[in-house]
């Protein structure tokens, strides 16, 4: 049986569906105000690009898995032997939680513009909470732990959810020493990154919601 919580879930998107049919454009065609954001419930982000630091740039990858575009989990890689660069650390894995507030609140209350890409990219707006494990020259794996706070903004190749997205997210990473203890935190205890990505997004439909209803007997 349903739970009260996906009850109210699944009302919320009946009344944001009805809202979205009543659409129309000028030659009368229903719009869809989601650009397929609504025809799956988690969202799949492999992405590729290169961070820029302040002692030089670094490869990256990422991966990101959001519920019904709006909030999930991620994990960015960063590597500069790939590119050959001096930067410092020499990798990191940053991995935590993604919190996009507008795309639910603008489109169940019908304040999408039904411009494509200007919704789709306001849209991505998104705040990043992640854990930093870093590597030093001559260090070993997450010899040096962090914290980030991340803001972003993806843009949209195509008018749709699902395609390629250009994506630029700002970073401000601390390590454990300059929360602890700032005297001992060391020359690299802060530091401001800049990530450029070109990623595919994929809505799936994977029923999340549904997992632990049963079937009538």
């Amino acid at each position: 049986m349903r739970s009260g919580s996906d009850r109210a879930a699944f009302a919320g998107v009946a009344a944001a569906l009805m809202v979205s049919a009543g659409s129309a454009g000028a030659d009368g065609a229903s719009v869809d105000p989601s650009y397929g954001r609504v025809q799956g419930d988690i969202a799949v982000v492999v992405g590729a690009g290169a961070v820029v630091a302040p002692r030089g740039p670094r490869a990256e990858a990422e991966l990101r898995v959001r519920y019904l575009e709006s909030a999930g989990i991620f994990a960015t890689l960063e590597d500069a032997e790939l590119v050959g660069s001096p930067s410092e650390p020499r990798g990191a894995l940053v991995t935590g939680l993604e919190l996009r507030p507008l795309f639910l609140f603008r489109w169940l209350k019908g304040h999408e513009v039904q411009r494509a890409r200007f919704d789709l990219a306001l849209d991505s707006i998104g705040l990043d909470l992640g854990a930093v494990f870093a590597q030093p020259a001559g260090t070993g794996f997450a010899s040096r732990t962090g914290f980030e706070l991340g803001l972003g903004l993806e843009l949209p190749i195509l008018e749709q959810a699902s395609g390629p997205w250009i994506g630029v997210r700002g970073g401000l990473r601390w390590s454990d020493g300059a929360l602890g203890h700032a005297a001992a935190a060391g020359a690299d205890a802060f530091q401001a990154v800049l990530a450029v990505t070109l990623a595919w997004h994929q809505i799936l439909s994977v029923h999340v919601v549904d997992v632990g209803d049963r079937p009538p007997r």
